[in-house]
């Protein structure tokens, strides 16, 4: 497996959306297992597939239950509101309160191309909403209420 490097604002790249993938070949599985690969070596909780340079709707994800990838991921119902701090990789040293929904659910593809539902609440739905977003070209200081930079609002 390979280690790639997380692109960090202001590329252009993180402002990109991804394409939909069209065939779940071995380049979209190595593409997986290199970016669960990627997030653990950044120490992150998730990963959308920009973030490394590679414009496709790919996300991965650990919120401590083992390693979660989802392709094509698409948000097709949430409910409720939760407000809580977020970080991210691509934006280092910074922090903010940004407002999310409590409870995500989210389809999309697994690994073998089978379509799947993921539900989520708290932190689960927040880390799906946040690398979600990713894949449109937005980022987590676009929805924060305030940022943090190095001590300083």
């Amino acid at each position: 497996m390979a280690v790639y490097q997380v692109l960090e604002v202001p590329d252009q790249l993180l402002r990109s959306r991804a394409k939909p993938v069209k065939n779940i070949n071995n380049g979209v599985l190595r593409l997986v297992d290199n970016m669960i690969e990627t997030m653990y070596e950044a120490d992150g909780v998730g990963l959308a597939a920009p973030q490394i340079g590679v414009l496709r709707r790919v996300i991965v994800f650990d919120i401590g239950q083992g390693p979660m990838e989802l392709i094509n991921p698409e948000i097709i119902h949430q409910e409720g509101e939760q407000v809580g701090l977020e970080g991210c990789l691509s934006v280092p040293g910074t922090h903010g309160q940004v407002k999310r929904a409590h409870r995500v659910v989210v389809q999309g593809l697994n690994r073998q191309g089978e379509s799947v539902s993921l539900e989520g609440e708290e932190l689960t739905a927040r880390v799906l909403q946040h690398e979600i977003d990713h894949l449109d070209g937005i980022l987590y200081t676009d929805r924060a209420e305030w940022v943090k930079r190095n001590g300083r609002k």
